[in-house]
């Protein structure tokens, strides 16, 4: 008996340890480049990054640059871009809650061509 309580209990721990792994992996990936703002010329484009890697390195940039090609059927030129008011998120944890403040990073086009797609 003793036995079978002890087994069950790592199990419960490491069932505990994975749910929460993946809860991490997922909450990290399920935010990417959006579009924030659409306007008939152009727009607003959002995206996370790592404060050690710098926004420019973000695996996101190159997702954004999609969404503005994709929004502008083509050319489009950047008006201007910057660092925007950072979001928090709350993670459960073994330890209790957890606050992340991600920061992001914003990217404000205009296209270029006459012929624009609705996204």
């Amino acid at each position: 008996m003793t036995m079978c309580t002890y087994h069950r209990a790592a199990l419960r721990r490491w069932s505990r340890a994975s749910f929460l792994a993946l809860v991490l992996v997922c909450g990290g990936c399920a935010d990417g480049a959006q579009l924030v703002q659409e306007t008939d010329t152009g727009g607003v484009v959002v995206y996370p990054f790592q404060a050690g890697r710098g926004p420019l390195l973000s695996s996101f940039r190159a997702e954004a640059l999609q969404l503005i090609q994709k929004r502008c059927g083509g050319a489009y030129r950047i008006v201007r871009e910057g660092e925007v008011k950072a979001r928090n998120r709350v993670t459960d944890s073994v330890a209790g809650p957890e606050v992340h403040t991600e920061r992001r990073w914003g990217v404000e086009f205009q296209c270029n061509s006459s012929v624009r797609r609705q996204g």
